[in-house]
């Protein structure tokens, strides 16, 4: 078990889940604490870093495509204190950040995690029903249907459209901008035939011109994209026929990839003691660093 605790909030990992808690300090973001407690199982990791800096540093993960709807809604565009994949550590506890990140690395390479797009989605996205308000209009989306109301901000061609109602089955897409600079940020849903207009002019989406991230619009755009027909998990392909039986060269190199295996089980086992032994205070910080290095450098080897 892999863990750190600071104000900016929690990283938990058990060598199969990463589990992210926003923390209750003034400082984090509304976004995150609106989206809560984030579950990460490995498959969905595409890499994870630590980027000291002069106050500490910051633990960053990075995602699959394909794998989270809201990591491929924000495409990036959340940054700094938004992006809940992020966590500020302040300088007395960047060992204990390094730690986590080198044991997800270490459990990425024994998993021999595929780093490329996934198929569907291996997290379920933000928790309907959910809202948001910004700008010139409120969106709601309950799973089934989004619906959109203006504000006295709306330009007259989304007053007189009047109240939108969206069902799931009709929306073709998705797409969330955020703020910048002269640019309205915007939340717009795409439906087949319907022409796509200035995001002021368009009643198909909510703009904003004041707001860098319009609330929790990208909330609200992960939860549908999530639950887009086209989206949905893609049925399993049918099983691959058995192999031929296997020459006597393939058993000797299946042998030897057995062995291997076997030999990165008990080196992640035995990380996982010296953790341990280093958390009860058994071992100094540079006895545990050392012996750590020394057994990520045999799994190099292999």
């Amino acid at each position: 078990m892999a863990e750190i605790f600071v104000p900016d909030g929690s990283w938990t990992f058990d060598g199969e889940i990463l589990r992210i808690v926003p923390g209750g300090d003034r400082s984090v973001h509304e976004l995150r604490k609106l989206l809560g407690e984030l579950t990460i199982p490995l498959a969905a990791v595409g890499g994870v870093s630590f980027e000291p800096s002069r106050k500490g540093g910051s633990l960053q993960l990075r995602l699959r495509p394909g794998a989270d709807p809201l990591a491929d809604t924000a495409a990036g565009r959340l940054l700094g204190s938004a992006d809940p994949y992020r966590l500020a550590v302040p300088k007395g506890r960047t060992g204990a950040a390094e730690y986590l990140c080198d044991e997800v690395r270490a459990c990425l390479g024994l998993e021999g995690a595929p780093g490329g797009p996934c198929a569907s989605f291996l997290l379920p996205g933000p928790a309907v029903p959910v809202s948001a308000s910004a700008g010139d209009g409120t969106v709601s989306f309950d799973g089934h249907t989004v619906r959109l109301d203006w504000t006295v901000f709306a330009k007259s061609a989304k007053q007189a459209a009047g109240p939108q109602t969206l069902p799931l089955a009709k929306l073709t897409g998705v797409e969330w901008v955020p703020q910048s600079g002269l640019n309205y940020g915007r939340l717009r849903f795409h439906v087949e035939g319907a022409l796509v207009k200035a995001p002021e002019e368009d009643p198909l989406c909510v703009s904003w011109g004041m707001q860098r991230y319009g609330g929790a619009t990208v909330l609200v755009a992960a939860a549908v994209l999530a639950r887009l027909p086209s989206r949905r998990e893609l049925p399993e392909a049918a099983p691959a026929p058995d192999p031929a039986p296997a020459a006597s060269d393939d058993r000797e190199a299946l042998l030897r990839r057995v062995a291997e295996l076997e030999d990165q089980d008990a080196v992640l086992r035995r990380l996982g003691e010296l953790g341990e032994l280093h958390r009860s205070g058994v071992l100094t910080e540079e006895e545990f660093s050392a012996a750590k290095q020394a057994m990520l450098r045999r799994l190099g080897d292999r």
